[in-house]
């Protein structure tokens, strides 16, 4: 980090707060850190700056944010001092791995002892999605959001953050739906549907990932193929927190870590819906630090992610 951190004492010479002013380069986006710096230099004027020193300033503080960016995106994360951070990337092929986790499936993600991965369902909703992207990011981890559709229609900003911060993004039906109770017809419709909501609102910015997961994990054998028919990969999960229930936070932390003991690993299952997880999830993430877990993010295997365990010339020739 030190040459970022050079970048910015050449440029911050004016009498101002330097340690405040690095914080405007955390977001990691251009627009977003320039209007932090604005707001926190522009007042200056009235303390004697004139506009020729705030606008050298602003200038210089582009040259500092691409080498405190640069910095910060090679190692994953900016140096915050401690933070649980993600551990490593695992890179799936969903045509592969059609099925993940042994609360419906026979098979799980390749996880090594106390791996973690985190998931996230039914989001996004103001202001608990918000809360949860807040706690991730201060501790430099990466998790997976199972997003419905007409959520991510109402909040579409929540969805584009939390890409933006290099979370990966699955989908979770249009409604919300009981699958297993409808026609196939209909089905099919919740599962598309929701995709495409989901994609509208990423853009052109990225593209949702093949991940999928059955609202209530109630799955059938027609409701499951047609989702394989997508190319997606189901995920059921390891472990869940019981987070639905009318319990306080530190119940929900409390449970998620004691079935995290017992399987040593697995993918942990909550929801960015409810007030009681965004709470308990500082909770979550200290515990897990303390007892040496560590946190593994899944994305889709691609050119830019090999799946794990292919070399890049395997990774080349299937693709």
């Amino acid at each position: 980090m030190r040459h970022q951190k050079a970048a910015i004492d050449r440029i911050w010479r004016p009498p101002i707060d330097r340690n405040s002013l690095r914080l405007c380069f955390v977001s990691l986006t251009f627009d977003e850190a320039m209007r932090c710096l604005w707001r926190r230099v522009s007042g200056e004027v009235k303390k004697g700056w004139g506009f020729s020193m705030i606008w050298r300033l602003i200038a210089g503080a582009a040259a500092a944010w691409l080498a405190f960016a640069g910095a910060a995106l090679a190692s994953g994360c900016p140096d915050t001092g401690g933070a649980l951070g993600t551990s490593r990337i695992l890179s799936i092929d969903p045509l592969e791995r059609p099925t993940l986790g042994l609360s419906n499936y026979r098979d799980t993600l390749p996880l090594r002892d106390h791996e973690v991965v985190l998931t996230f369902d039914d989001g996004p909703i103001r202001p608990y999605t918000a809360m949860i992207l807040d706690t991730l990011a201060a501790e430099c981890v990466k998790a997976t959001f199972f997003v419905v559709g007409e959520m991510a229609r109402a909040y579409p900003k929540l969805v584009q953050r939390a890409y933006r911060e290099g979370h990966t993004i699955g989908t979770h039906t249009e409604h919300h739906a009981h699958l297993n109770r409808l026609p196939a017809a209909y089905a099919a419709k919740e599962i598309a549907d929701g995709i495409a909501s989901v994609q509208k609102v990423l853009g052109g910015s990225g593209s949702a990932a093949p991940f999928f997961r059955f609202p209530y994990l109630d799955d059938t054998d027609a409701s499951e193929a047609i989702a394989l028919k997508h190319g997606l990969s189901i995920w059921s999960t390891d472990v869940y927190a019981s987070d639905w229930l009318l319990v306080t936070p530190e119940v929900v932390a409390a449970t998620a870590i004691r079935r995290l003991e017992k399987r040593k690993k697995g993918i942990l299952m909550l929801h960015d819906i409810q007030r009681r997880t965004a709470l308990a999830l500082p909770a979550i993430l200290s515990e897990l630090k303390r007892r040496g877990y560590h946190i593994v993010h899944v994305v889709p295997a691609g050119r830019d992610h090999p799946q794990t365990g292919r070399t890049p010339d395997q990774s080349a020739a299937v693709n």
